[in-house]
This record gives C-alpha cells, structure tokens and sequence, in this order.
C-alpha cells in the first residue's frame, strides 16, 4: 500500500482544543494539513460566517461540522428539543458552508435500545428535508457498544448502514471511526457495503490504547495503540473513499502538552502510520 501524505490528512479541531480556532488554523496550514473539521465549541465568539471565511483564508477546506444527533429521549419534549437543535445545527454548517455533519445519534438509559434506536429513526426523518435543502449530508458515525446506554444506540457499522438503507438519501450516509469499529469481526464486509451503497461519507482515525486510562479523553495518537490502520485504509480505499482521513484525537495526555509539539507528532503518525 502507498504511503499516504498530508495532502489527505483533515484535523477534527477538537484534536489540539488548546488552541481557539483562528490559531489551530493557522498552524495547521502552515504544517501542510489540507483539511479541518470543526467542532461547534470552535466558532463560539465567531459565529459560522466568519469561522467559514478565517479556514478559507488559511487555505483549508472545510470537511464536516461536528457534531449532531443525540435524538432519543424519555420524553417527547426532549425529542422534540434535539430535533430542533440539529435544524439549528445545520443552518450553521450551511453558514460555515461545512458540506456535512457528523451525527452521535444518542440513546437514553431510561428506555431500551430498541426505543433509542426508533427515536434516531424518527429524528433523522425530522431533518433530513432541511439537510437536502441547505445541500448538508448527514454522516451517521455508529460508536464503540461501552457508549451505548447514553451516548449512542448505533453501535456497529451494520447498524449504521441499515439506517441509512433505510432513507435512501443522497444526503444521508456513515463515517467510520476506527476508534469504535476496529475491533468488529465484519468490518470488512461492511465497508464494502457502504462502499457499494455510496454510504461512506466520512473516515476518522485516531488509535485505541490497550491500556487505557480513560475510555472518552485517552485515545491514542495514531500507532500509540493496536489498530491496524494500514489495513482498515485499505478497505475504505477499496470501498472507493479517496476523501480525507481526518485525526479525531480527545486525549488529556496530549491536550497537556504543547499543542506545537503534538501537532508535529500528529502529522509525523500520520505519514508513517495511517
């Protein structure tokens, strides 16, 4: 396999939260990165306007907004509240003219999966209309089961790629995350079809330290830990994804240190690794 170059490499801006926007752009371009996924924590005091035109002005292109979902709640008013702040979310991925947003679907631990998993259905229907009309796809991204009884029912790639089947919508697709998916026996299978649906809309990289000292804010810098992400590349690439491979990193160990000297560690992984 051809080793990769920064020309691919996206940065969730998350990754180096230190630094407020304007700066972690800045660096970033200067160090050859080519992409930015923004977090909403970032625009605040900026607003999606002008945080769009300062990435714009470094040079970068803007690769997803980050994040919504978290839909399923015990009672309709909190439903009908999260519904309402991912309309909200994605007229400022329009303003931030971010092409997507990644959606955490959410489950609640007073009800059973099933319920949470209906919920998710039931929101993406709710937004899906408005994301068609503001030209923003929707990236389901299916997280690790320790998250499944508070922060989402999607748990597996096949989950994912079910509930995209089932709207059959251009603006409606997965992002994969090998922090949570490496270790499913059917990966490979369900990337390619997602692959073979159109449904791979976003890949993530980052490592899984084995031992870890926090499941949320200790994952590893890429080759830190034990995915082979050579190998789950390859996979996507075979799938036909040939976008970016964007570094989400939520790390206390990292956010400590220097966020110069981690950014040079970042992009050093991931030519070497990813």
């Amino acid at each position: 396999m051809e080793n990769i170059t920064l020309d691919r490499c996206c940065i969730h801006t998350i990754t180096t939260k230190p630094w407020a926007l304007p700066e972690a752009v800045e660096k970033y371009a200067a160090a050859g990165i080519k992409g930015v996924s923004v977090w909403t924590n970032a625009i605040e005091g900026l607003g999606p306007k002008r945080a769009g035109e300062l990435i714009r002005e470094a040079g970068l292109e803007i690769v997803s907004y980050v994040r919504g979902g978290f839909f399923p709640h015990s009672s309709s008013a909190g439903r009908a509240q999260a519904i309402e702040q991912n309309k909200k979310l994605l007229e400022e991925a329009a303003a931030l003219s971010a092409p997507m947003i990644v959606l955490v679907c959410g489950a609640s631990p007073d009800q059973s999966m099933q319920q949470s998993r209906e919920q998710i259905r039931e929101g993406i229907e709710a937004i899906l209309p408005l994301a068609e009309k503001l030209n923003v796809k929707l990236a389901i991204e299916p997280l690790h089961p320790m998250y499944a009884a508070d922060r989402s029912a999607i748990n597996t790639l096949a989950q994912a790629n079910d509930m995209a089947e089932h709207f059959r919508s251009t603006y409606l697709g997965v992002a994969v995350d090998v922090y949570h998916l490496w270790w499913d026996g059917d990966l490979e299978k369900e990337i390619a079809r997602c692959g073979a649906n159109r449904n791979l809309f976003a890949y993530h990289v980052c490592d899984w330290k084995v031992k870890t000292l926090d499941f949320l804010n200790d994952r590893g810098l890429m080759g830190e830990g034990c995915i082979d992400l050579k190998k789950i590349r390859g996979w996507v690439e075979a799938a036909g994804f040939n976008g970016f491979c964007e570094v989400e990193i939520f790390s206390d160990i990292h956010w400590a240190k220097d966020q110069n000297i981690f950014l040079k560690e970042v992009t050093d992984a991931f030519v070497k690794t990813v």
